[in-house]
């Protein structure tokens, strides 16, 4: 009996918290999506996605670009609305749902992108996609086909502007770098989809990031617009120009209102075997998109022809091996004074082991791509994030950001997997006295005690400075020194990379 009564006061004690609590409805969150393109193109090139149930999204056209907005729905405009349309994304298979952690624009990307892979549920494949054969005939599509464009309305949407707000009343660099990779990622889908529901679709990944360079502060009350297309393909790689534009509402319209350019190259593997699958060719139509074909394709050929020269490395390495022991050397000179002689080290140089910080985390389920990985645009949000706290704990001021450098992604990162993110400032440009520069290094780590095996994933290398009022009222930028030779190597190949020693 007292059990009896005391269940009965448990539930009206939560009957009575559920009553108090507003309706589900009214916290829920619409992201609308517009994609469109020509007239005969497949299925997820001219649909209209939306992460609500109720109402149907206006037909897309073929300029309009997709929108993301962030509603409160009223609980008096649909009747309750709280139910869940059976038909959606609950009936999904599980290794079609992508992760639930990422932004908003990421999550509708993926839900529409996601319609390519249910093809094969569509057509009764589901189980027996090894049956289904690879493509076997290459299409040739233009930049056009897989144009996308997204526009943030910061002006008008207020909880879609607080998503992306830091501190500083500016857009979250971390966050956007990472609806850069699943807009991308997009791209890279709309052009090597074949529109045969017969044939798997390949499995795409992240390969490598070139260098980003932000040529103005992005705001987070002015509307912003990303839009990318197919730039060139190889065999089976795919590149993929990016723009984010905004235009400064307080200065001349006729301004530059490019604020970033990204460049990704993804490559395609197919989904059963894992080996590299050639992708549909491109047409470029315009003489824009025939200039970027054709510097994409001279900086491939570039970067074959070095790989081929690092090959004979080797028999001049004799030669370089001293000109590189002096550089060393003169790199750890001034670390070899606070290890041995503290109390005369420069009181303006820091130890590059004193600047270092460093988190960890569990890879979840949350944080997974389509194809049950952690996609690059997360790993790149979390590395920003580090290098950013590195920056500002060594500066003393808040950082501003500049660029990121070329990144590559040699090892996927799966879910489960112990993920550690080591950062370090790397070393200090001083010279310009009006824009010093901090180079902050990020490694990603995958490690699995089990095996006692760490692994590197990616290394990010960002670059920050200062804002000029805190250099204006005295503030001071030590210069970072290695103490050992592997550190000091680590600071040459960056130099090097820059071209500093030029």
């Amino acid at each position: 009996m007292a059990a009896t009564r005391s269940t009965a006061t448990a539930a009206l004690a939560l009957s009575r918290t559920l009553a108090r609590r507003p309706a589900a409805s009214s916290s829920s969150r619409r992201i609308s999506l517009e994609l469109s393109a020509p007239r005969g193109t497949n299925p997820f090139q001219s649909a209209a996605f939306s992460s609500t149930t109720t109402g149907d999204p206006p037909p897309p056209t073929m300029d309009s670009p997709i929108k993301v907005v962030s509603h409160i729905r009223g609980s008096g405009g649909d009747g309750g609305g709280g139910a869940i349309d059976a038909g959606r994304s609950a009936r999904k298979p599980l290794s079609l749902w992508p992760g639930m952690y990422h932004s908003p624009v990421t999550n509708a990307l993926w839900e529409a992108r996601s319609s390519i892979f249910e093809r094969m549920i569509d057509a009764g494949a589901a189980g027996k996609q090894q049956q289904q054969p690879p493509q076997t005939e290459l299409l040739t599509k233009t930049p056009a086909g897989s144009r996308t464009s997204i526009v943030y309305k910061f002006a008008t949407d207020d909880i879609l502007r607080e998503q992306y707000r830091d501190p500083w009343n500016e857009v979250r660099i971390g966050k956007l770098l990472e609806d850069l990779d699943a807009l991308a990622g997009t791209i890279a889908v709309k052009h090597c989809s074949d529109e045969d529901s017969t044939t798997r679709p390949l499995l795409l990944v992240t390969a490598s990031v070139d260098k980003m360079e932000l040529k103005k502060p992005i705001c987070v009350d002015t509307d912003l617009k990303i839009a990318g297309a197919v730039t060139y393909v190889g065999r089976s790689s795919i590149d993929i120009q990016i723009e984010v534009t905004q235009v400064d509402q307080d200065s001349d319209m006729q301004s530059d209102p490019i604020a970033l350019t990204a460049n990704f190259t993804f490559v395609a593997r197919d989904s059963m075997t894992g080996k590299s699958a050639p992708v549909n060719r491109l047409s470029p139509e315009t003489e824009k998109e025939k200039q970027l074909f054709a510097e994409r394709e001279a900086r491939d050929k570039l970067r074959k022809r070095k790989r081929e020269e690092q090959k004979g490395v080797f028999e001049n390495g004799i030669n370089k091996l001293h000109v590189e022991a002096e550089r060393l050397n003169s790199l750890l000179a001034e670390g070899r004074v606070f290890s041995d002689l503290p109390a005369l080290a420069d009181r303006d140089s820091i130890l590059l082991k004193d600047t270092r910080l460093e988190n960890s985390l569990i890879c979840q389920p949350q944080q997974r791509n389509l194809h049950g990985r952690i996609f690059g645009g997360f790993l790149m949000h979390r590395a920003f994030e580090l290098a950013f706290s590195t920056a500002y704990a060594f500066v003393g001021q808040r950082p501003c950001f500049l660029e990121v450098d070329h990144v590559d992604f040699l090892k996927p990162v799966d879910v489960g997997d112990f993920l550690r993110f080591k950062s370090c400032v790397l070393y200090t440009q001083l010279d310009n006295a009006e824009q010093p520069l901090v180079n902050v290094e990020v490694v990603a780590h995958v490690t699995r005690p089990e095996l006692r095996k760490s692994e590197v994933s990616n290394t990010f290398h960002f670059t920050f400075t200062v804002c000029s009022d805190a250099l204006k009222n005295g503030l001071k930028i030590r210069h970072v020194v290695p103490s050992t030779e592997e550190e000091a190597r680590r600071i040459l190949e960056r130099m090097d990379a820059e071209g500093l020693f030029d």
